[in-house]
């Protein structure tokens, strides 16, 4: 878990090669948690949601949290990338999420079958 958590940063710009489902899932599960509850300690904290700016404490702390997202998103972006190429799909393959709800079924359904043999040259486990 830990280790696959570290190869997601590691390889936030690593837009090719491949990701096998452990190396995918854990960090998918692990930002959500992470996510919820900072989201939840800031808007403890701050007494309101963080996207109400009254101070420019809140507009550092939105301005921060945007950045943070941001990176996420990219690291997110090159993983899933790196997932459909271990599954021996182009990376043109997440344009499919541009299709409402069918769209994110089937991505969400290539993001759970198993690696295969690809172009890649990465070996498909797990």
């Amino acid at each position: 878990m830990i280790e696959s958590y570290k190869r997601f940063w590691q390889n936030i710009f690593n837009f090719s090669g491949t990701a096998n489902r452990r190396d995918y899932w854990w960090p998918i599960i692990i930002n959500h948690v992470l996510g919820f509850l900072i989201i939840c300690a800031l808007q403890r904290f701050l007494g309101h949601s963080i996207n109400d700016i009254y101070t420019w404490g809140d507009w550092t702390i939105n301005f921060l949290v945007m950045v943070v997202t941001f990176c996420v998103w990219l690291a997110t972006l090159s993983l899933q990338f790196r997932r459909l190429h271990d599954t021996n799909r182009s990376a043109w393959w997440i344009l499919i999420l541009l299709i409402p709800i069918i769209g994110e079924i089937w991505f969400f359904i290539l993001m759970v079958l198993p690696g295969k043999p690809n172009r890649y040259g990465h070996d498909y486990r797990i």
